[in-house]
């Protein structure tokens, strides 16, 4: 379960604040993967970051009975001067799992080579999402939060990747932004909706990229 208590959260431009979320009071449930909705600029990132901790709120509070994953594919829960080997330890060491494993699987999945003993800084987006995809499907959350990393890498690392995240989501809950409807049909069965400010939760997700899909014309 995750739960939002009158949360707001905006940001000032030049002078001016411009709120992303609003009031929000809502409850979502446990045990479903929920496609998260909304046209560009709507704040579906920010709405991740307020989820994970890793951005906090104006006013309000975000609460949860479970654990739950950074936002995966942002990258912004790691430290840019640290390896990705160092990254992976310390995480390892943050949530509690073998270290020697996660570096095992990480360095397997991920797939990049020399650049897993680089500086994080040092990797373009397409690496950052790789291993941050790999640590965070290497750690067993109850909810994952992920933004766009399947969509990352050939065709072979993509097919690895929706592998893995659909076998973990067997015994966990997500929440999933891409701009790839298909996708989102592929891996989720509920959806959430942003739109000024507003975050509605739908039982059908049909009905959800219906009203997404009217908003945007």
């Amino acid at each position: 379960m995750i739960q939002f208590d009158n949360l707001s959260k905006g940001f000032w431009v030049r002078n001016e604040y411009h709120p992303v979320i609003r009031n929000l009071s809502l409850t979502l449930p446990t045990g479903h993967s929920l496609a998260l909705l909304g046209g560009n600029g709507a704040g579906k990132s920010t709405l991740l970051e307020l989820i994970a901790g890793t951005l906090q709120p104006d006013d309000g509070e975000v609460w949860s009975d479970g654990s739950i994953s950074w936002p995966v594919g942002l990258g912004g829960s790691f430290h840019r001067e640290l390896t990705g080997a160092q990254n992976t330890r310390f995480l390892a060491r943050v949530y509690g799992v073998d270290t020697d494993e996660l570096m095992e699987f990480v360095e397997d999945f991920a797939d990049i080579g020399k650049h897993f003993h680089m500086p994080f800084r040092t990797y373009s987006q397409g690496m950052r999402s790789r291993l941050t995809f790999g640590i965070s499907m290497g750690i067993p959350f109850d909810t994952y939060l992920v933004d766009e990393v399947t969509a990352v890498g050939d065709q072979r690392f993509r097919r690895k990747s929706k592998a893995l995240f659909r076998d973990r989501m067997k015994n966990a809950s997500a929440i999933l932004v891409s701009h790839n409807l298909e996708e989102l049909r592929e891996f989720c069965d509920a959806a959430l909706l942003l739109h000024q400010g507003k975050l509605t939760y739908y039982t059908d997700l049909e009905e959800a990229v219906a009203r997404h899909k009217a908003l945007q014309s």
